[in-house]
């Protein structure tokens, strides 16, 4: 591989530098040194150590924080030029659509809601460092932790605008019509959005034998099933079907800062209040408020799907009421008059009901997505049965709305049960 030298950045769409570089596992730190020195020379020629981090918590790419370790800088200061480099998956651009990963990443950069863009190489990206504690399931289920990141999706979805992540369908996409809300000759639904995503990847599936066929036949069904249950699901503002949404809100792609000096009063016990932060946006996609919220909620189970985990119904009530307040506020635009008007408790109410259906959905969703990971990936993870197990969130709730699980006699799910805790 040539030296760093070699790969100087050049401009590329929205401005960001491209550097000529592809990125290897099988020597992550020599692939991340020459990076940053290419991103930037001082890297090289400054006093003080390159020192690499490497994060485990995806399942789909590695990441790699890169720092300047440069004398007489504090820790703080040191993490403020530090740079993260993250490397694609091989594979997985049947997955994802990485120019519209680029426009969501960089409209929330634009409004503060994601850390710079660096430059882009020819396996990944690289982007400031957020200071702040990446999430595990078990920090995702504190009050003060899903207050706080109720409040920051409430922010997402009631200011972000979908343009940036929309596109107009193409010719190849007729297809895929049935999930765009086809009347009279026009799109009611943008394109791409939740249906769409997972009918691109359940075309993507295997098909070689008969049974991978008829699997494929099988969820093709259940698509079109729950694209016309839900896919028009009003949104709390009317007109807003569909909001900007993270669409991958596990614990390892959120990020809790602190605030200084700001405390609020719990009984006897004060605690102080935080703010949390996204990151990672390759799935950010246009989709129902209703799936996000509760693909969130799936995600408190994290990887090992502890079903017990998952948020009772007082917890997904206190969630709601900060998500409500803060989508509403960041809703309302200078001209808008009607703010004494908004019915903050019908809001929660609808939204409770609307993340109720939606709750097998992210099974289905991250179940196909396991199903291609498993052909493709190089990851070291059981992928097939993950799939499994999402698929079975799916269907467990599938046997509760549509009656089968009680009249075959069969036991209530774990996870369904823990849902329906009070």
């Amino acid at each position: 591989m040539s030296s760093s030298t070699d790969h100087q950045p050049v401009d590329s769409p929205l401005g960001l530098r491209q550097i000529p570089y592809h990125f290897s596992n099988d020597n992550a730190d020599k692939s991340a040194l020459e990076l940053v020195e290419a991103l930037d020379a001082e890297w090289k020629e400054a006093e003080g150590p390159v020192v690499f981090v490497r994060f485990t918590d995806g399942i789909t790419n590695t990441l790699t924080k890169a720092t300047k370790k440069r004398p007489g800088r504090t820790e703080s200061e040191i993490d403020e030029e530090a740079v993260l480099i993250r490397a694609y998956g091989k594979g997985t651009d049947v997955l994802i659509d990485r120019e519209r990963e680029l426009r969501a990443h960089n409209l929330l950069a634009n409004v503060g809601l994601a850390p710079p863009l660096l430059a882009r190489f020819d396996n990944g990206i690289m982007y400031r460092f957020i200071q702040g504690d990446v999430c595990s399931p078990e920090d995702l289920r504190k009050p003060e932790v899903y207050r706080a990141v109720a409040k920051r999706l409430g922010q997402w979805h009631g200011s972000l605008p979908i343009s940036a992540i929309t596109s107009t369908p193409s010719l190849e996409a007729a297809q895929l019509d049935k999930h765009c809300g086809l009347k009279n000759g026009k799109h009611s639904r943008p394109m791409p959005n939740t249906w769409t995503v997972m009918q691109q990847w359940i075309d993507a599936l295997p098909h070689g034998t008969e049974q991978e066929r008829e699997r494929n036949k099988m969820l093709d069904k259940e698509l079109v099933w729950l694209s016309e249950k839900l896919g028009d699901t009003p949104g709390i503002i009317d007109g807003l079907n569909y909001i900007f949404g993270h669409c991958d809100l596990l614990s390892g792609n959120v990020i809790v800062q602190r605030e200084p000096g700001s405390e609020s009063s719990n009984g006897d016990t004060k605690k102080k209040e935080k703010t949390a932060s996204f990151i990672d946006y390759e799935y950010a996609t246009p989709s129902p408020a209703a799936f996000d919220i509760a693909n969130h909620f799936a995600e408190w189970a994290g990887f090992d799907c502890d079903h017990t985990a998952v948020p009772t119904r007082s917890q997904r009530l206190e969630f709601m009421k900060s998500y409500v307040g803060s989508f509403r506020f960041h809703s309302i635009s200078d001209n808008d008059n009607l703010a004494i008007d908004i019915d903050l408790h019908n809001d929660v109410v609808t939204l409770m009901q609307q993340v109720d259906l939606f709750r097998g959905v992210p099974g289905f969703y991250w179940g196909i997505w396991a199903l291609i990971q498993a052909t493709i990936s190089q990851i070291d993870f059981d992928y097939a049965t993950y799939a499994d197990l999402r698929l079975g969130e799916y269907w467990s709730w599938k046997g509760e709305m549509d009656g089968s699980r009680t009249r075959e006699g069969r036991e209530m799910s774990v996870r369904e049960r823990r849902w329906a805790e009070e």
